[in-house]
């Protein structure tokens, strides 16, 4: 008798069980923005902002987080003044260490176009793909001028300012015043 029970109670909840799933309706979830999270949209209009608008935009006159501010705006006459002003390296005299640094850094980003040893004879100028790269010793240059081709890029050369901090910058501007001497 008791073995019928047992099979009884145990078929009863089998068939509850199996009852309770239903493919066509979801089941319950509780707290449902755990599981599916309220997702936005990078520039995407949104309830959450002020008015609709695409996003929250940074406070006026704020800066991001370790930018450090250059004084002189992307144009040909801040490029004549800087040559001008002759502005020099805040990093003063530099170790043999930050010289090799600076070297490091210059074959890895310039070298490629402007060549090792700065003669304008890089790999992509020597097989066709770029022409009429300067040779620094041809060029009225100095640290500043180099600093700030690099910060904003001239003609084809594109900005390194997101690949080279700005003491990274410095060092390769005092590297290519060294091949310049040469």
């Amino acid at each position: 008798m008791k073995s019928i029970y047992k099979i009884t109670l145990l078929v009863g909840i089998t068939i509850l069980v199996s009852s309770c799933k239903d493919d066509s309706k979801p089941n319950y979830q509780y707290m449902p923005n755990m599981y599916e999270p309220v997702s936005y949209n990078t520039y995407s209009q949104a309830d959450v902002f002020k008015g609709g608008k695409e996003g929250q935009l940074p406070v006026e006159g704020s800066i991001n987080r370790g930018f450090e501010v250059y004084d002189y705006p992307n144009t040909p006459e801040a490029l004549n003044a800087v040559k001008a002003a002759n502005l020099k390296s805040p990093l003063g005299v530099l170790s043999q260490k930050d010289k090799d640094k600076g070297k490091e850094l210059f074959e890895i980003y310039c070298a490629i176009c402007h060549g090792v040893a700065g003669d304008g004879q890089g790999k992509l100028v020597t097989q066709g793909k770029f022409l009429g790269v300067p040779n620094y010793k041809d060029r009225v240059i100095n640290e500043g001028s180099i600093f700030h081709v690099e910060t904003y890029g001239l003609n084809l050369m594109g900005s390194h300012a997101n690949q080279l901090s700005k003491k990274e910058r410095w060092l390769v501007a005092a590297h290519v015043m060294e091949l310049k001497g040469k």
